[in-house]
């Protein structure tokens, strides 16, 4: 009886691993036939898209060629030939804006009739005709893309700024010194020689304009007369001490330290292009804010090392500045008008591109520039952004950060 009992329990225990086992291979093969998650790649790298047993492989193809799509089409496994294929694609941008692709027959594919500008980031939408029936399909293709809301945009200090047309200058740079204007500096002579009865004022004092400063007793008539400031400023030199005799000379100089011209070395590649009222933009040592100023002189007279003077007359100098301080200067020597410029700040990479990051609602999307000339905060921009284009010209980098993290990678 138990030999029966357990040849009983492994007859109903092989019924029920049959059963099993027989169920999970039918459901298998039942998930094989109608489960959608099919391969969505094709032998070309491109998507596919399929209506039962028509299938058409998309995909953009770039080495060695400007950006196309291409298509291959099968049936039931077997090539169709491309020209028996009606296929159009509309792509829809950022913004709303359509584009409508072509295609042509090419041996054994469909060629697009246009040339695919990046970034290949659209919503595209696919219609193809075979044999008298119509297919259509749609999908999201979308890269360098992301979302932000504008209130946490806004946090994060994320500013924009609208493409248009700037005023670009070109520069050279020079290295000089700050010096004390000579129009602005005052030797002190006696009016009447004689011997000097007493001097009133310090070397390095500060004098107001009508201060007396020396007085002299004149030999003359053994008067004594007050020679007073002319202007305000700094005594740079005293040559003078009581009881000393005038004798024509320098007794005092007196400079207005606020008037200070800048003494630049120019070369002779660039000495032609500077002229008389050329913007410049000084860099003081030791000072953070530029200076800014006009060229004001250009010295006739080479110099034995062959650089020439150039002299810069000070617009914000700022009582902060003291003459022999050294500058590095930018000269504009050209300034011309582009019909379309964007902030150097905004500028980030994107793969081997320069890009911006154009801005539409609460998304913002690469735009790969092809840029031009630079000058100070602009650089022009010869193809790959549309004037009037919204786009981030601070923080520019948290939306690359956003953007990276999000996987946005180029895959069509």
């Amino acid at each position: 009886m138990k030999s029966v009992a357990i040849i009983s329990l492994l007859v109903v225990l092989l019924v029920v691993l049959f059963v099993g086992f027989s169920g999970n291979v039918q459901t298998s093969e039942v998930a094989a036939s109608e489960d959608p998650q099919l391969p969505d790649t094709g032998p070309h790298h491109g998507r596919l898209l399929r209506a039962e047993d028509f299938v058409v492989e998309l995909a953009i193809v770039e080495p060695g060629t400007p950006p196309e799509f291409r298509a291959w089409v099968s049936e039931k496994g077997a090539a169709v030939k491309p020209e028996k294929v009606g296929l159009t694609l509309v792509l829809t941008r950022l913004g709303g804006k359509e584009e409508s692709i072509g295609f042509t027959p090419r041996e054994d594919y469909l060629r697009s009739d246009k040339t695919i500008a990046e970034p290949h980031s659209f919503v595209v939408t696919v219609n193809a005709r075979y044999q008298g029936k119509s297919h259509r399909w749609q999908y999201e293709s979308f890269e360098g893309r992301t979302r932000i809301d504008s209130a946490i945009a806004s946090s994060l200090g994320i500013k924009t700024g609208i493409a248009s047309p700037a005023l670009m200058s070109e520069t050279t740079r020079a290295y000089g010194r700050l010096v004390v204007n000579p129009e602005q500096t005052r030797e002190i002579r006696a009016r009447f020689d004689g011997a000097v009865d007493s001097v009133k004022v310090q070397l390095g004092e500060r004098v107001s304009k009508g201060q007396p400063l020396i007085a002299i007793n004149s030999n003359e008539n053994l008067n004594t007369y007050t020679v007073n400031s002319p202007i305000a400023g700094v005594v740079l030199q005293r040559n003078a001490n009581p009881g000393e005799q005038t004798a024509g000379r320098n007794l005092l100089v007196i400079a207005n330290d606020s008037a200070l011209l800048a003494e630049l070395d120019v070369f002779p590649s660039v000495r032609g292009r500077i002229k008389a009222g050329n913007p410049v933009s000084l860099l003081v040592r030791g000072r953070r804010t530029p200076v800014k100023g006009v060229v004001r002189q250009l010295d006739p007279v080479i110099q034995p090392n062959q650089a020439s003077t150039v002299r810069v007359a000070l617009q914000n100098a700022g009582v902060e500045l003291a003459a022999g301080a050294f500058v590095t200067a930018e000269i504009q020597v050209a300034s011309y008008q582009v019909p379309l410029a964007v902030k150097r700040s905004a500028l980030q990479t994107f793969r081997n591109f320069t890009v911006v990051y154009a801005q539409v609602g609460d998304e913002y999307e690469v735009r790969m520039l092809e840029l031009g000339r630079e000058s100070g905060e602009w650089v022009e921009v010869l193809g790959g952004l549309e004037p009037g284009t919204r786009y981030v010209i601070e923080n520019s980098y948290i939306i690359k950060a956003d953007i990276e993290k999000s996987g946005a990678a180029h895959e069509h």
